[in-house]
């Protein structure tokens, strides 16, 4: 049996908190970091360690920022009276490689799901309820096209529509079951632009 240096299987073992990184992978880029490139991994720590004492949620969105308002909250070329509300942080790339988007995001920060215990209040709704209130005409739902994106769908429908607030979502070239941080932006684009009702559902 080999002997195990601790500091090599503590490196791995945090690699692996990464999405998609098994054991073989992380030991992989322990030895590749260590091996060749011990001063990218030196610039790969301050940059961690700088964004984790620094990026926080936007006070108005919940986007990842170093601000008190992310770019796109901050910008006054952004269409204010639409707004796109999406999952995650991750999500807002993804969108913003469709050039037909000029307006703002909403970050719900998760999905509802009741067979993980998630519902309407363990999501920040509230602050959708306020951005509703700064004069947003229009709300684009662009939850994943999955059951719990669904059934989020549909809940922001029947809370917003009451409140005058036209409520549309992506068309279906988002695939069914899809991740929308995977999808490419020409497929956005189009789902962007062929939107429908919820109502219409």
């Amino acid at each position: 049996m080999s002997e195990r240096v601790p500091s090599l299987d503590a490196l791995s073992e945090a690699l692996q908190r990464l999405p998609g990184v098994g054991p073989k992978s992380a030991r992989r880029m322990v030895f590749h970091l260590l091996e060749r490139d011990r001063e990218g991994g030196r610039v790969l720590a301050r940059a961690l360690d700088r964004a984790l004492e620094e990026v926080r949620h936007c006070r108005r969105c919940n986007n990842l920022t170093d601000t008190e308002l992310c770019p796109i909250c901050a910008s006054s070329r952004r269409d204010q009276s639409f707004l796109c509300v999406v999952e995650s942080p991750s999500d807002i790339p993804a969108v913003e490689q469709a050039a037909s988007f000029n307006g703002t995001y909403y970050v719900l920060m998760g999905r509802l799901s009741p067979l993980d215990g998630i519902g309407p209040e363990d999501l920040p709704f509230d602050g959708l309820d306020r951005r509703i209130a700064e004069g947003v005409t229009e709300v684009v739902v662009a939850t994943n096209a999955t059951v719990e994106g669904e059934a989020t769908a549909h809940y922001i429908y029947d809370r917003l529509e009451p409140q005058g607030v036209r409520v549309t979502r992506l068309a279906h070239g988002v695939p069914l079951g899809g991740e929308l941080e995977f999808v490419d932006g020409s497929t956005i684009d189009r789902a962007l632009t062929r939107r429908y009702s919820l109502e219409e559902d």
